[in-house]
């Protein structure tokens, strides 16, 4: 919004910096920043007002068992603070403003609604796993969809940019658009899986956003896209805001949310965040680089897929001693807030293996 402000620049000369993409993104950063800073302590006491508390699993850790009654729902101070940054700093006649901001404003919905029937029923398991799916594979779709009617990047609707290769990619055919919904759906339910320690998902999807924040800056810019030999998408810049947003919310969440929790996020903010991840690989064409930069979030994903299919086709026997990973390194006697710091390093890591795609090419 306040990119029109520009107009006013004969007026006001200085007002031609909110033309400038990297302002913007250091802008709406610091807008989500003080929102969720300013707004986490309002929302907490409400939230304990109306005795929104965390219903815990009975399989779960026995150690988490005195978290439950936190206030959960705090998704909803990073969606809220993530939205207001992106309004006041995108360009609002830009489409790719509009894809993030739907889709996460849907997934944030879907996942209040789960957490609202985890509340009603005081069941951890929430509403139907299978009609939470089928909502999220229209959602997934409806994105995919669109994008197959107005591609980012015209004459690569279905290619699959290669990382670390120079200008090489794969024409995946009809099988891409399977491909790109999957992309959504995995990214949104593998952040789900991964918000179980207090701080792991908000402090994850900070590095996987300032990843993406960097390529989408750097594909919005065609001098700097033919130099790092990626694809160009025109208007991408303004997706690097968006995400800078993000990154805002999560940092002003972490405040209240690192250990010991104040508040949890559920599945208001873990659906919302991984499905505006897997949107930005999609939006700026570099869907192949989210299992790197998300490394964190597949191998959680991964454990879950290993231990159920193990019980299953092993008779009773597990791989680890809880899924996802997490659980199994705090029942092998490593404390909490040391497993999720040593996974906002593997983060930080893979979050720099992931920009060092750009360059070798």
């Amino acid at each position: 919004m306040l990119f029109y402000l520009t107009r006013l620049k004969t007026v006001f000369g200085p007002l031609n910096v909110f033309q400038y993409q990297t302002f913007r993104a250091g802008g709406a950063a610091l807008t989500a920043l003080a929102l969720s800073l300013g707004l986490g302590p309002w929302l907490i006491r409400l939230l304990k007002r109306l005795h929104v508390g965390q219903v815990m699993r009975e399989e779960g850790p026995r150690s988490h068992l005195s978290k439950k009654g936190t206030p959960t729902m705090g998704g909803l101070l990073i969606v809220m603070s993530l939205l207001a940054g992106a309004l006041l700093w995108m360009r609002l006649d830009e489409r790719f403003t509009w894809i993030l901001i739907l889709a996460v404003g849907a997934l944030a919905a879907l996942g209040l609604w789960d957490d609202y029937v985890k509340l009603t029923r005081q069941n951890a398991a929430g509403a139907s796993s299978r009609t939470k799916f089928a909502i999220q594979a229209i959602l997934a779709f409806a994105v995919v969809g669109y994008l197959a009617a107005y591609p980012p990047a015209p004459g690569a609707e279905t290619s699959l940019s290669i990382p670390y290769a120079k200008e090489i990619s794969w024409d995946a055919g009809r099988l891409y658009f399977a491909i790109a919904a999957l992309l959504i759906l995995a990214s949104s339910n593998a952040v789900n899986l991964t918000d179980g320690l207090d701080g792991l998902a908000a402090g994850s999807v900070i590095f996987c956003a300032i990843a993406y924040g960097v390529v989408a800056y750097a594909a919005g810019n065609a001098k700097f896209a033919a130099y790092l030999k990626i694809l160009h998408v025109e208007g991408a810049g303004e997706i690097s805001v968006f995400l800078a947003a993000m990154v805002g919310a999560c940092l002003g969440f972490l405040w209240f949310n690192a250990y010991p929790a104040e508040v949890f996020m559920g599945d208001t903010g873990s659906l919302a965040l991984g499905g505006a991840i897997g949107c930005a690989a999609l939006l700026v064409k570099q869907e192949l680089l989210l299992p790197i930069v998300g490394g964190v979030f597949v191998i959680e994903t991964l454990s879950v897929i290993i231990q159920i299919a193990s019980y299953k086709l092993r008779k009773g026997k597990r791989v680890f001693k809880m899924a996802p990973l997490h659980h199994h390194f705090e029942l092998s006697g490593v404390p909490e807030p040391k497993v999720t710091v040593r996974f906002w390093i593997a983060s930080i890591v893979l979050m720099l293996l992931a920009l060092a795609s750009l360059k070798l090419r």
